[in-house]
């Protein structure tokens, strides 16, 4: 058995959780090597699933996204962030997990709302998985400083100037 981080741990015990609940996942990362190690953990675990990266052609796209949405024995979704950022309509999820943080939120953000492109019935849930006294827990920090300034500035009861 390979040794595993215990954010690696954590990741499977949240999805394997899930998915016997009867919970579907994105799974997103912003470096699809990391996918390789996520696969062996839910083959291990026969958790069925899909990958998508930058270089999963259009109609496999389409194809992997409508099964993934109606099959549901299909739980998990891999998505790299660059390729997940566009024209995806995965509402059969009802999860997303975001296994390392993006340095940029905007690009973190768009494919994190996926599942809630149209109207839905069940209450989504979102993970994002940081390593405490890390690098990705001074990002994260950092996106939360921005967000809350980007909020102070666009905020109409804000004034700037007396």
């Amino acid at each position: 058995m390979t040794k595993r981080s215990k954010k690696m741990k954590q990741c499977v015990e949240i999805i394997k959780d899930a998915t016997e609940a009867g919970h579907k996942i994105l799974l997103f990362s912003g470096y699809t090597s990391m996918f390789e190690l996520i696969e062996k953990e839910l083959n291990a675990n026969n958790i069925t699933y899909f990958k998508l990266t930058g270089s999963t052609k259009v109609d496999e796209r389409i194809k992997m996204v409508d099964e993934f949405n109606e099959n549901k024995d299909i739980k998990v979704f891999l998505i790299s962030l660059k390729a997940g950022g566009t024209g995806l309509n995965l509402t059969g999820a009802d999860m997303v997990i975001h296994y390392d943080p993006w340095w940029n939120i905007s690009a973190e953000n768009q494919p994190k709302d996926e599942p809630y492109r149209k109207e839905k019935k069940n209450n989504d849930q979102l993970y994002n998985l940081i390593t405490k006294d890390s690098i990705e827990e001074k990002l994260y920090d950092l996106q939360q400083k921005k967000a809350t300034l980007t909020d102070n500035m666009l905020d109409t009861k804000t004034t700037f100037i007396s």
